[in-house]
Order: structure tokens, then C-alpha cells, then sequence
């Protein structure tokens, strides 16, 4: 299963990651986070990690490589949704080679690669190599990969969400996550994906969650789990510590819950 989150920046989309991540694994999954968020540094501490590993980008010589490379392509005529600049047929988790994967015990990250300094560039070179790593990524019977997208809808143009069995859509209080989401719903289905929810995070009263809930129904899209507001989650973002415990831990059990039951109504 390979699950895509994402949302509007600053929905906490990176946390949700984080709190799938460590739940799935402590089911006895084994999770791959893939961090294919060019501008946000600090998933490797909310999984608990001392360092993020190598970016894949060097994998392929670097971004300016591999930007010289879709300059090519795109001369000869090749449009960017059908480039590749891999060689491999296909990935397997074992076979990422270690510099490039980090963590253990059955949660480990892969680093697609990030916007470093003023003046480099757009981020197009890491949606083609986010792109073609997770359709080649082959996942076995207990493996689950959990994909932190950029903000916003970006990655649909680039064809990201084309190999993702599962979208879900962080929402949080507000009018323009609510919009976003639903404009996901529509992307997403476009690319192919048939299972897309909603999750509503830093939810404070009941009343918000019923009206956000009445919001996307309108819209069309379900939720499929709510996280309330959960002040240990902020202060663990402050410090830069390992994000677990608490009400949100708890709560991203129901999300889990429903995405395994979907998995197996459908086989």
C-alpha cells in the first residue's frame, strides 16, 4: 500500500506522516516514509531519527545533473510526465542502498531531495524523481510506504499521485483547507486513485469538527479520522523530538483502523 498525504501548508500534514508511520509499524508493518516535501527539514525528528539520510537526488548526479538531463528530454520532444532517469526496472526496500534509506526497525525514511539555497531553481527535478522512485518502488505483502507530499496540488501536475493507491488530505480549521481538499478529490481522481479522505487535524471543539464534516460532505469528500488539538505534538515540533504518546497517537489508531479495513473489503 502506498498512501499519500497531503494538504495546505501548515495543516500538519508532516506529523500525520509521522503518527501513521509509528502506528502502522507498531502493527508490525514495515514502513517507508518518503519525504518528497522539498521544503520542510524536520521530518526525520518527528520519526525519532538522529539525521534525514542522502538525498536520492544525488543518486542521479545532483539536481543541476539531472535538470541538464530534462533539458535534454524535453528537446528531443519527451514531456515531463514520461521521463525517467533511473535505471532500475524496479525498487525494492532492500535494495535502496543504505546511505540513501535511514532508520531501522521497521521504519525507515528516503529523502527525495531539498530546496538548499536562494536562486536554484524550481523543484520540477524532485517531482520527476518522486514520480518515477514510487512507481518503480515495489512493495511486498507487509510493506507500506507513507509519501509526505509538498503544499498544496503541485504534485498532481507532475503525476506523483499516478502510482498512490491512497490519498488522504489533511484538513485543518479553515475555509481554504476545506476548498483545497476538495480540489484534491477531483486531482486525485483524475490520476486514478479511488481511495481519497479526508483527516481533520487540530481540531479544538466538537462543533468545529461537525461543521468541517458538513463542509467536505458538501464537497464530496469523506473523513476518514479525526485528530484533535494535542499541545504534546506542538511542543515535540518545538524541541525537535520523536512525536508518540498522547491524544493524537491515540487517535491516529482510528485512521489506521480504517484504511486496513478498506484494504481488506477491497483485497
Amino acid at each position: 500500500m502506498k498512501i499519500s498525504v497531503c494538504g495546505k501548508g501548515g495543516s500538519g500534514k508532516s506529523a500525520i506522516v509521522a503518527l501513521l508511520a509509528s502506528e502502522l509499524r507498531a502493527r508490525g508493518y514495515h514502513v517507508l516514509v518518503v519525504d518528497s516535501d522539498e521544503s520542510n527539514s524536520g521530518l526525520f525528528r518527528m520519526l525519532g531519527l538522529d539525521h534525514p539520510p542522502a538525498p536520492l537526488m544525488d543518486a542521479v548526479g545532483g539536481k543541476r545533473s539531472l535538470q541538464q538531463k530534462m533539458v535534454a528530454k524535453f528537446s528531443s520532444g519527451e514531456s515531463e510526465p514520461k521521463m525517467e532517469v533511473l535505471s532500475e526496472d524496479k525498487i525494492l526496500l532492500r535494495d535502496i542502498p543504505h546511505n540513501y534509506i535511514a532508520g531501522g526497525d521497521n521504519l525507515r525514511l528516503v529523502n527525495i531531495g531539498k530546496i538548499l539555497q536562494s536562486l536554484e531553481g524550481c523543484a520540477c527535478p524532485m517531482g520527476v524523481l518522486s514520480r518515477e522512485f514510487l512507481r518503480k518502488l515495489t512493495l511486498e505483502a507487509n510493506e507500506v510506504a507513507i509519501v509526505d507530499m509538498e503544499a498544496g496540488v503541485e504534485h498532481f501536475g507532475r503525476g506523483i499521485e499516478t502510482s498512490i493507491d491512497t490519498v488522504l488530505v489533511i484538513v485543518e480549521p479553515s475555509l481554504e483547507s476545506v476548498d483545497l481538499a476538495a480540489k484534491v478529490k477531483s486531482l486525485a481522481a483524475e490520476a486514478g486513485v479511488s481511495r481519497i479522505w479526508a483527516v481533520l487535524n487540530k481540531i479544538g471543539p466538537d462543533e468545529i469538527a461537525l461543521r468541517l464534516k458538513e463542509e467536505l460532505r458538501k464537497r464530496g469528500v469523506e473523513v476518514i479520522g479525526l485528530i484533535h488539538y494535542d499541545a504534546g505534538i506542538f511542543e515535540a515540533c518545538l524541541e525537535g523530538r520523536k512525536l508518540s504518546g498522547g491524544r493524537a497517537a491515540q487517535e491516529i489508531g482510528d485512521v489506521v483502523n480504517r484504511l486496513l479495513s478498506t484494504r481488506t473489503r477491497e483485497g
